[in-house]
């Protein structure tokens, strides 16, 4: 899995230029850095006009930032992306099969491919969906697959995001940024699109309504609301999409429909893109002291009047425990080997690996299996011992809160620095739709980037930033 050398994406392991950045590196070198500077600082003002910002928790109040962005580009070949693309989709066919099989048959449970208690001891299953069938069979309506890559063929997957992923307006952003300050780069590069996602998404939601939904289906994007760290993407999306912005107490169950208020009454809507985690969607079902949810959701939902993307309780599948058991998932459902590969993970729940992760705390990264963002883990190569002692008191206590993972040697993409282009490691996150009328992966992704010289860690909220991910026509 590792080499000596990190796998860097345009020089490769032997310092010889990759033939997708060929077209690329030679109008760089063309290029003023003087301009090239200006244009950076140009980005980042754009970005902070446009309120490109997130929010990041752990203080007293939350803070906004501005996402840094890096004007090098991110690029993979066709070939390279076809390959990717296979790997993806059978993911997140196997994905959504899994979940129709937890809440009704647990065909997967008799076989013993995956452990009973894995599901009913977990917080992410829900109870409600048992037996229930969601509108066109989707429970992974959008889906973010995080991948890494260590060499030039070898990409694996780090973790799948089937609950609310975010990122894909940096994406955007990244994209229309880049192409209102290099026009001429798109013109000597066959860039793939990816401008159409808004417009995909909107198409892909209205295929998943209900079936009385009609044939112009009413969408809206439901928000937590502006302290949310992802509310600038709920509001870009509806924007994009061309539908409304709402919040919990902008809706109301009548009549056995979900109803939101307009300026000339309440109206009925079909699908909600909800950006509101499980718990707090219905006071009525989950947490009592929700004030964002709507009371009488799950109960419209039930009865097949109103569509939930994504489906409530499809976070059992992104459970970093769960992960570790998709190679088997993927088969059972397939009927096919894993075509991308899981990242080797311990499951700090047996013994065995647990004993094996206490003493190689300083070579490992352990995670929360409910964890994001970038919190609650330990990079064990990068921590002080006095980090490693208090998270190995923490893992004794509560083993089965962990899983862990070797220090995967990332693959490098440079980045623009005052000294010229500098390696930094990055990942990917490419965004699935899935409706009754198919499966769209969009080209390229959100590509994060640590910053810091020699960091792991690639995440917003760390001190990581983004790049615009280009898939070139083959």
């Amino acid at each position: 899995m590792e080499n000596d050398r990190v796998f860097d994406e345009m020089w490769g392991r032997d310092d010889s230029l990759r033939s997708p950045y060929a077209n690329f590196h030679q109008w760089f070198d063309d290029e003023d850095p003087a301009r090239l500077r200006a244009k950076q600082r140009e980005a980042e003002e754009v970005f902070r006009l446009t309120g490109i910002t997130f929010n990041v928790y752990g203080r007293a109040e939350a803070e906004e930032r501005l996402i840094p962005f890096d004007i090098i580009p991110r690029i993979i070949s066709g070939a390279e992306w076809q390959k990717l693309s296979r790997g993806i989709e059978q993911r997140v066919i196997a994905i959504n099969a899994f979940l129709h099989d937890i809440y009704h048959r647990q065909e997967i449970l008799k076989a013993g491919r995956v452990p009973r208690e894995m599901i009913a001891r977990n917080e992410a299953f829900l109870p409600q969906m048992m037996g229930f069938d969601p509108p066109g069979g989707i429970y992974t309506h959008i889906t973010g697959i995080d991948l890494v890559r260590t060499d030039a063929g070898q990409f694996y997957v780090l973790e799948d995001n089937a609950r609310t992923p975010s990122g894909v307006s940096y994406m955007l952003e990244n994209r229309e940024t880049m192409l209102r300050m290099f026009p001429e780069l798109f013109s000597s590069n066959r860039v793939r699109p990816v401008s159409t996602y808004p417009r995909n998404l909107r198409r892909s939601l209205a295929a998943c309504a209900p079936a009385g939904a009609g044939p112009k289906p009413t969408v809206a994007v439901m928000t937590p609301g502006i302290f949310n760290s992802a509310y600038f993407e709920h509001s870009f999306l509806a924007d994009q999409m061309g539908v409304e912005l709402v919040e919990g107490n902008d809706l109301r169950v009548m009549d056995g429909r979900v109803m939101m208020r307009t300026t000339r009454g309440y109206k009925p809507i079909d699908v909600i893109y909800r950006r509101i985690d499980d718990d707090f969607l219905d006071p009525l079902n989950f947490n009592p002291d929700s004030a964002l949810g709507v009371p009488g959701l799950m109960g419209v939902y039930r009865a097949g009047n109103v569509t939930i993307a994504n489906a409530p309780g499809t976070g059992i599948s992104d459970d970093k425990a769960i992960y570790s058991y998709m190679p088997e998932i993927v088969e059972f459902y397939t009927g096919e080997k894993a075509l991308l590969e899981n990242v080797p993970t311990w499951r700090c729940n047996e013994p065995d690996s647990l004993a094996y992760v206490l003493d190689n705390l300083k070579d490992l990264v352990v995670k929360e299996v409910h964890g994001s963002g970038g919190y609650g883990m330990l990079i064990g190569p990068t921590a002080t011992k006095k980090e490693i002692a208090e998270f190995r008191k923490k893992l004794m206590a509560r083993p089965g809160n962990y899983i862990a993972q070797p220090t995967l040697s990332l693959s490098t993409v440079p980045i623009f620095t005052k000294a010229g282009l500098a390696p930094r490691h990055v990942d990917l996150r490419p965004f699935v739709l899935m409706s009754p009328d198919g499966i769209e992966i969009t080209p390229g992704g959100l590509t994060r980037v640590a910053l810091k010289k020699g960091s792991l860690v690639v995440n917003s909220s760390q001190g990581g930033g983004t790049k615009d991910t280009w898939v070139l026509e083959d």
